[in-house]
């Protein structure tokens, strides 16, 4: 469309077809890609109410999956919340690629609207050309042939003053078409880059996918292998939680004995604000000693037996939710632990401490001596090893005590000398 200050101009008769011309031929080129852009919107409208449509299945998933688990004990139940599980994570992944066709098309809308804004910065350039080389043959003139191509003095002055008038008008339309074009190029960047985050997201759900189907794999052998009978598998359940205990007293003794090593006035400053919360989530069992019929169940005793001591934070979270580093460091450990913290990691930050996450679904970040930043994403909420649900246990260690272990019972351990993560949160 033509610029507002064209619109302006009383184009004069001598120059007025040949300006009008070129602008015309402006206005049709735009408005072949004007009908392309409101195309595309189009396209964005759609995807954006298809990815309205999915986040309200997602809820629905969400909701299914909050009841099962509230009946997980039973092996049914815990079928059934594993398949509520994969139809969330396949409902997250069609999300996902609804973003990013959604995103593609944005793309693909600011790439034409900065092909528009470039012909038109050349047409304007064009015209310009044209008003200096009227400019240039006018000075060639004398004076008087100027007069002779007139009908008098004041057709003269009148156009003189609009070639110089356009010319000016021209030069801050382009102007201001360059301005645009650079936020157009800076927003085409910035959508790129939403574009490959959300590839790589995709990737992680595919992975936690698979890491899902394994486990409901694993869980329909166990049923063929009870054959369906809930007392079997109760037994099953019943020892488990038994080889549980056994792992927490086994990591509690190993800390224990660590924590007689170290020099207390050695111990890092408790502060708030050291880490960021690594996910956004409810705190269901705290740090130290918990007095719960539950936590003596599974945990170590303490206080004279009058509870079980927790040696982190279990933070619940929907399955899958993208666990981030809460500050700079480096991988220092991970492995597998079946009856105690499930899919692990530790980072070591530049602090000295170091943490810990377990019952993770997929790991993310799986190299040693792999840097990360705040904010970055290590992992995924799980339910492996023995859980109740999917939840984040969250660990904070002090300095120079981290390890890696193998278990006597069962995986390999990360092991080292606990602090308080609210403390530093």
């Amino acid at each position: 469309m033509m610029h507002p200050r064209l619109q302006r101009l009383n184009i004069s008769r001598w120059s007025g077809v040949l300006v009008l011309g070129v602008f015309l031929f402006a206005h049709v080129a735009g408005a072949a890609d004007d009908a392309h852009i409101a195309d595309l919107q189009k396209q964005i409208d759609q995807l954006e109410a298809q990815i309205e449509q999915i986040q309200k299945q997602q809820d629905q998933y969400r909701q299914n999956i909050a009841g099962t688990q509230a009946q997980a004990q039973t092996l049914q139940n815990k079928i059934n919340d594993l398949n509520g599980q994969i139809r969330y994570l396949e409902n997250q992944i069609s999300l996902t690629g609804a973003q990013i066709d959604k995103t593609s098309a944005e793309i693909e809308k600011t790439q034409d609207t900065i092909g528009e804004t470039s012909t038109k910065i050349d047409i304007q350039k064009r015209s310009i050309a044209e008003a200096i080389l009227f400019l240039a043959r006018q000075d060639k003139e004398s004076l008087v042939v100027s007069l002779l191509k007139n009908t008098n003095i004041s057709d003269f002055l009148r156009q003189a003053e609009y070639v110089h008038s356009v010319n000016a008008d021209l030069l801050d339309l382009v102007a201001d078409l360059g301005d645009a074009k650079a936020q157009l190029e800076d927003q085409k960047q910035t959508l790129e880059g939403k574009k490959q985050d959300l590839e790589s997201f995709k990737q992680q759900q595919a992975g936690q996918k698979s890491a899902l189907d394994q486990t409901k794999g694993e869980t329909n052998t166990l049923l063929k292998s009870t054959k369906g009978q809930e007392a079997k598998y109760q037994d099953m359940l019943t020892d488990t939680e038994k080889l549980e205990q056994e792992v927490n007293v086994e990591i509690y003794n190993l800390q224990e004995e660590l924590r007689k090593t170290i020099d207390p006035n050695s111990l890092p400053t408790a502060r708030p604000g050291v880490f960021a919360w690594p996910i956004k989530g409810t705190v269901t069992q705290k740090y130290g000693c918990i007095e719960t019929s539950f936590a003596r169940k599974s945990y170590s005793l303490c206080n004279n037996g009058k509870g079980g001591f927790h040696d982190g934070l279990d933070i619940a979270a929907p399955y899958g939710t993208a666990i981030k580093a809460p500050a700079d460091g480096t991988v220092v450990g991970f492995g597998s632990a079946p009856y105690a913290y499930g899919t692990w990691l530790a980072i070591q930050h530049d602090s000295g401490l170091v943490t810990v996450y377990g019952h993770m679904s997929v790991r993310v970040a799986n190299t040693i001596g792999q840097r990360v930043k705040t904010g970055d994403v290590i992992g995924n909420v799980g339910t492996t090893g023995l859980t109740t649900g999917p939840h984040l246990h969250f660990m904070v260690y002090i300095p120079n005590t981290f390890r890696s272990q193998p278990s006597k019972i069962s995986g390999t351990l990360p092991i080292g000398v606990p602090l308080n993560p609210n403390d530093y949160l």
